[in-house]
């Protein structure tokens, strides 16, 4: 039956036809399909879950209602919805806008941005919320408490920045006590933005790399918002609570919706504030198609709902920081800033006496005399005992026969393994000169915490490292040795911090690693105690002077400046092209003027290709990138007569848009 014939006796002008995504990997299909709604289907409003056929794979399959209409866009015959899976409107008119716009600028399919927004289904959660709705039980108490002030930063600047204003925020290092908890003043400060906002009657998103930052999050929230206005939503969650925490954040009533980089994409009708902590952590880059940056999508998000935009951080990323000489964001800083201590080694009198300390004899002394009196921070650059080997003759550094791995030792006393595949090499021979022999290069956690057990014998010593889950320390003495990023947060502070390993983590040959290294000793200092001493071991020079002197903003804008005069991210955009040979060809040769080519390989019969473009040209380059996707797709669809068919084949074409792996240490 044609569409214009739907439903038309019963109800005359009322929607006949419903227009569904559906949860499909085929590019082709990434659009708006018109489905007729049956006469007698009720329950068919943008939202809901639906089943429909799909004639081309010739099954059902589900997918989520975007829009109503009267009229088709297609001539010809439409087929039936086939059922409406349940009656909660899942997917938000904001959250349907913001994948599109994202996936539209990764040259991606909504879908993919909707699966990370739209756990899978929980019925036995959905019931008991549509039950709690449906008796008015299913929004927090009212709230009856005052707008917290934002302490250190000026009233007036936080008002404006509040009223749909965009932030590069500084804040202040050090720790502050909330109930029994410490967390860092970050967290605090981030947490009395966003209850400003909800006591204001908007919703707020907060973002945060990872579980540590989290629980200090959770813990800020606690004390300025009652427990029923925080809504925890990140993919650590077991699917049951992430489903119902996205039903809680759909509610009318304002809340905080705090969690890792899915969070970006939580319903919230009044978006009031968008707040993303430390962008420049790799976990907040997402790992799935269409691999969108949170930054980026939060970007996105604020120029959709007209919300507040807060990017904090110990220090500023080149990202950031374009966007502030752009003129798009401003810079906000406490009004009276804190410093913290750094005493670069490399930089004191007498330091050439100590060239092959591992650590110095300055820090020394003040760790021994800190350790007596409360925690001690020592930040190392790699887990395990030994974290690097190389052959004792000729000093080429020591592989796996099987992967070819960089190998390690884990443990005092035990062999060498892969730290990619983990198989131990209990028969090294080395690959240039057949040399059996193995010299260590380094020293990790482990290794690093039995030497400093042995210095300072009575005083305890605290290993925290993706191993080794430690969350916070008391204020008792300790030595806590730590992998960057796993420092515990300790109470009222380390009394001193040694940042050691300094000259292997500057070694990597990457794109970033002087925004990384400066990121990763920042928040270690960050946690240091407002009096303590904090010693930059074995780095000197710009990194260092930028650390010692909190030259957080100068560093960033050098950094931008050597990026812009390279032609490199983010001065620039780049994406990635895999696929076949003629697909990554056709894809070059669609491509708009504006953009070039800046390599291309072929390997193991898949070619590989990096381009670079301007942003004013990046929504053209995406078209064009997605239009060949698609053609690709739609052209090779079809086995090839007389190859077996082994599962799902690869699309003949893929893209990766802002994809840094090109400029990663390989």
């Amino acid at each position: 039956m044609g569409a214009a014939d739907a439903g038309g006796d019963e109800h005359p002008g009322a929607p006949t036809i419903a227009r569904v995504v559906l949860e499909t990997p085929l590019p082709q299909l990434d659009r708006l399909l018109d489905y007729r709604i049956p006469a007698g289907m009720e329950g068919v409003v943008p939202g809901v879950r639906v089943t429909a056929p799909l004639r081309s794979a010739n099954r059902m399959t589900q997918g989520f209602v975007v829009e109503l209409t009267t009229q088709q866009e297609h001539p010809g015959p439409l087929s039936d919805l086939d059922s409406v899976v349940s009656s909660a409107e899942v997917l938000r008119p904001e959250v349907w806008r913001l994948a599109r716009a994202v996936a539209d600028r990764a040259a991606g399919s909504a879908i993919d941005v909707l699966r990370l927004a739209i756990p899978k289904r929980q019925v036995r959660v959905e019931k008991s919320w549509l039950t709690a709705r449906a008796a008015g039980r299913s929004e927090p108490a009212p709230l009856a408490i005052p707008a917290p002030e934002v302490a250190g930063y000026r009233s007036e600047a936080v008002d404006r920045l509040l009223q749909g204003g965009r932030s590069a925020l500084a804040v202040d290092p050090g720790v502050v006590q909330l109930g029994e908890v410490w967390v860092g003043r970050w967290a605090l400060t981030l947490a009395q933005l966003a209850a400003r906002t909800v006591v204001g009657g908007a919703s707020a998103i907060v973002v945060a790399p990872d579980h540590r930052d989290i629980r200090q999050l959770e813990a800020a929230l606690a004390s300025v918002l009652p427990e029923d206005r925080v809504v925890r939503f990140d993919s650590a969650q077991p699917e049951a609570d992430r489903y119902r925490a996205m039903l809680r954040a759909m509610g009318e009533s304002p809340v905080v919706v705090l969690g890792n980089r899915s969070a970006v994409y939580a319903p919230a009708t009044r978006l009031g504030l968008i707040a993303v902590w430390d962008d420049g952590d790799p976990l907040l880059a997402e790992p799935l198609t269409p691999y969108v940056h949170a930054r980026d999508a939060a970007l996105i998000r604020q120029e959709q709902q007209g919300s507040a935009l807060v990017f904090a951080g110990s220090t500023r990323t080149t990202e950031v920081q374009r966007l502030v000489e752009l003129g798009w964001l401003t810079g906000l800083a406490p009004e009276r800033p804190r410093r913290v201590n750094v005493l670069p080694t490399a930089h004191a009198a007498g330091a050439a006496a100590d060239d092959h300390a591992r650590i110095p004899s300055m820090a020394w002394r003040e760790a021994a005399t800190a350790a007596k009196t409360g925690p001690v921070l020592v930040q190392v650059a790699r887990p395990g005992y030994a974290p690097g080997l190389r052959c004792g003759e000729c000093g080429t550094a020591a592989r796996c026969r099987r992967c070819g791995g960089p190998l390690r030792v884990e443990r005092q006393g035990g062999p060498p393994s892969c730290l990619w595949c983990g198989v131990d090499e209990r028969s090294f021979r080395c690959l240039e000169c057949s040399s059996t022999k193995l010299v260590r290069v380094g020293a990790g956690t482990t290794r690093t915490a039995e030497e400093l057990g042995r210095a300072f014998p009575g005083i305890r010593v605290i290993v925290a490292d993706g191993e080794r889950r430690v969350l916070e320390v008391d204020d008792r003495p300790a030595l806590v040795v730590a992998t960057r990023g796993a420092e515990p947060v300790a109470a009222g502070g380390y009394r001193a911090v040694l940042l050691l390993d300094g000259e292997r983590m500057v070694a990597r040959e990457t794109l970033r690693v002087a925004e990384d290294c400066l990121r990763w000793w920042s928040d270690a200092a960050a946690l240091a105690a407002d009096d303590a001493k904090v010693f930059l071991v074995g780095v000197g020079g710009r990194l260092a002077t930028a650390l010692a002197t909190n030259g957080i903003v100068a560093f960033a804008r050098q950094e931008l400046a050597d990026r812009r005069a390279l032609g490199f991210p983010p001065a620039m955009r780049v994406a990635t092209l895999e696929g076949e040979a003629d697909a990554v060809e056709a894809a070059i040769a669609a491509l708009p003027e504006g953009s070039d080519t800046l390599a291309e390989r072929t390997a193991e019969g898949r070619t590989r290709a990096i381009i670079r473009f301007d942003y004013a040209h990046g929504a053209a380059v995406a078209r064009a990138v997605r239009g060949e996707i698609i053609r690709q797709a739609a052209k090779r669809r079809k086995p090839v007569p007389g190859r077996p068919r082994n599962g799902r084949a690869p699309l003949p074409l893929r893209a990766h848009f802002d994809d840094p792996e090109p400029f990663e240490e390989t």
